[in-house]
């Protein structure tokens, strides 16, 4: 094998060969500008600390809030659907006022329609559908819609009379108001 020689500085021009390693400009930092930078890291570091609990605390936020608006769209999701209902339940209760229930093939029918109302129903309140019926309470607009008034000795004013079609609930949430007839001061 052959030794390699080390290369001759013929073709290195004289200065460099010479020149010594030059000192970068690097300031020196006194003793105060090294606890300043400490001091700044540290608030730095504070405020970073800050940024990652605000955005930990808002991501729970939208974490409930999504949760939330997810549950309400899971209990609301029929509203739609059981407003339409409600024209079933109140033609059902229209044919049990109208077939008398004493004469026996009208007895049938009208204890059939009592059975279909009564499951109607039922359903309708394991869906968290409930019934307002007011007769007697006092009048709550958030609740009640008045066609009329009515002059009355014996109710007391501002309190329903009459029920002309009764209102819905879905889960606390107004479906449909009942219509009724407001107490008036006779």
């Amino acid at each position: 094998m052959s030794e390699q020689t080390p290369p001759e500085h013929d073709d290195i021009p004289e200065q460099a060969v010479d020149a010594q390693p030059q000192a970068m400009d690097i300031p020196e930092f006194a003793d105060d500008s090294v606890d300043f930078q400490t001091a700044r890291i540290a608030e730095l570091e504070g405020q970073l600390k800050d940024l990652q609990l605000r955005t930990q605390a808002e991501v729970q936020n939208i974490q409930r809030r999504s949760e939330r608006d997810v549950t309400a769209a899971h209990k609301f999701a029929l509203e739609k659907f059981a407003g339409s209902l409600l024209d079933v339940a109140d033609n059902l209760e229209r044919a049990l006022q109208a077939t008398p229930s004493e004469e026996s093939a009208l007895k049938a029918l009208h204890e059939g329609v009592t059975l279909t109302h009564k499951l109607f129903v039922d359903t309708m309140k394991r869906f968290g559908v409930e019934a307002v019926d007011p007769l007697g309470e006092p009048f709550n607009p958030e609740l009640h819609q008045a066609v009329s008034t009515q002059p009355s000795t014996t109710a007391e004013p501002n309190s329903v009379t009459a029920v002309f079609q009764k209102g819905y609930t879905l889960s606390g949430r107004l479906l449909r108001p009942a219509m009724v007839v407001v107490a008036s001061a006779g």
